[in-house]
């Protein structure tokens, strides 16, 4: 039997997909490369899931500021 597995992450939907089992809490996992965690899950209809999760925050690179007060040609 497959069930329909919403990925819910601050209430905005991150992923769904059709599974065979269902994740379990505390269990880690991968979605769209980033590491995370499943916080909660909760059952909306017979083979329907809401799946809570925490996912790791998206370290982005600050751009070096190079002498900008040098003169443009």
């Amino acid at each position: 039997m497959l069930f329909a597995v919403h990925y819910l992450e601050n209430n905005t939907p991150v992923l769904s997909q059709c599974l065979e089992r269902i994740p379990k809490i505390d269990e880690d996992l991968k979605i769209k490369g980033r590491k995370g965690k499943v916080i909660n899950v909760v059952q909306i209809e017979e083979n329907k899931y809401h799946v809570h999760v925490v996912l790791e925050k998206i370290n982005k690179k600050q751009t070096l500021l190079i002498n900008d007060k040098k003169k443009r040609r």
